[in-house]
């Protein structure tokens, strides 16, 4: 059966716009909590039971044209390693962040089968229930944003460890990233032989970077990463703060560019001349009023202007405050009103 999201990807005309949203199963949502109960997030993350059950339960609710695999970005690094837990109230942590070139070097690479097998599984506990019209989506941390988070330990405002590394020891900088392209690369191939119909890349905390900066300790991973796995699904690259940064990243070449709520949707896609964009509204409009919702998505779709390849997402997560029947709302209105268009 036609899946719309794909077309949209492909940059084909579609009868509305696509819609799904990051972070679409999460905090916000009643069901969410139901299925987590007082389970450990890392816990609930490996369960291919409960984890298929949030995705599924987050597409049928919104109405969404696209599922995403409920899962978080860094439980990849584990199994190369490093300690993770999930602190209440503080998120993340990294028990040994990488710090020395020792640290680096000790790190394992692992065939995806053996190191994260959960995610197989949830995969197909998604496509057993998911409706055949509905786009499943499988992603990863990119590996900027997974060395950050390893090297500083947790979130960071300033990313000291992770420059001081870059900038002094660029040999042990290559390697970590080099380690990180193959794990992903894997990570996302048993994805993809699991049955995701696209994958996305999350680079959360690239936008840090100067120009100079990405293009010689980036680029390349993430050049390389993307060729890894052209041509064998849709691949879209999303990363925050990073509009200086979009030139440079095209000659990545992803499929679809996703797009941060502080760029203009329509100039950008111009400029860029990808086939597909997605994006790209301020997530903290659903927690305004109704009224704001309608006229800031429509915003949205005026600067796609009705053009082939525009997928309607947030410029970043859902964060737990939004309200429910808002998120709902906006879904209803993208399809309602790109179908009137």
């Amino acid at each position: 059966m036609e899946k719309i999201f794909l077309n949209a990807c492909a940059g084909e005309a579609t009868d509305y716009t696509p819609i799904w949203l990051n972070r679409q199963a999460g905090r916000y949502m009643p069901e969410y909590h139901a299925v987590k109960g007082n389970s450990p997030s890392l816990d609930f993350f490996k369960d291919p039971e409960r984890a298929a059950q949030a995705t599924l339960d987050a597409q049928r609710i919104l109405g969404v044209d696209a599922a995403i695999i409920f899962a978080d970005l860094l439980p990849i690094m584990e199994p190369m390693g490093l300690d993770l837990e999930y602190v209440p109230g503080a998120g993340p942590v990294f028990h040994n962040p990488l710090r020395t070139p020792a640290d680096v070097a000790a790190l394992r690479v692992a065939p995806a089968v053996e190191a994260t097998p959960y995610i197989a599984d949830t995969i197909k506990n998604v496509l057993s229930a998911l409706p055949d019209d509905v786009a499943l989506i499988g992603f990863a941390g990119a590996p900027f944003t997974l060395a950050s988070y390893a090297i500083e330990g947790k979130g960071s405002r300033n990313y000291v460890f992770v420059k001081k590394l870059m900038y002094e020891s660029p040999d042990v900088w290559h390697q970590l990233l080099d380690k990180l392209v193959s794990q992903v690369t894997s990570y996302l191939e048993l994805q993809i032989a699991s049955g995701v119909d696209a994958v996305q890349l999350f680079d959360t905390w690239v936008g840090c970077l100067s120009l100079d900066d990405f293009v010689s300790y980036v680029q390349p991973h993430l050049q390389k990463l993307i060729g890894n796995l052209k041509g064998k699904v849709p691949l879209i690259y999303f990363g925050t703060g990073n509009g200086h940064l979009l030139d440079a990243t095209m000659t990545c070449a992803p499929d679809v560019m996703a797009l941060d709520w502080r760029v203009p949707l329509g100039d950008t896609w111009q400029k860029l001349g990808v086939q597909a964009v997605q994006g790209n509204l301020d997530p903290i409009v659903l927690c305004a009023d109704r009224s704001t919702i309608h006229k800031q998505a429509q915003d949205v779709l005026n600067q796609a202007a009705g053009r082939s390849g525009h997928i309607f997402n947030l410029g970043h997560g859902i964060i737990p405050e939004t309200p429910v029947d808002n998120v709902k709302a906006l879904v209803d209105f993208v399809h309602e009103s790109s179908q009137r268009r």
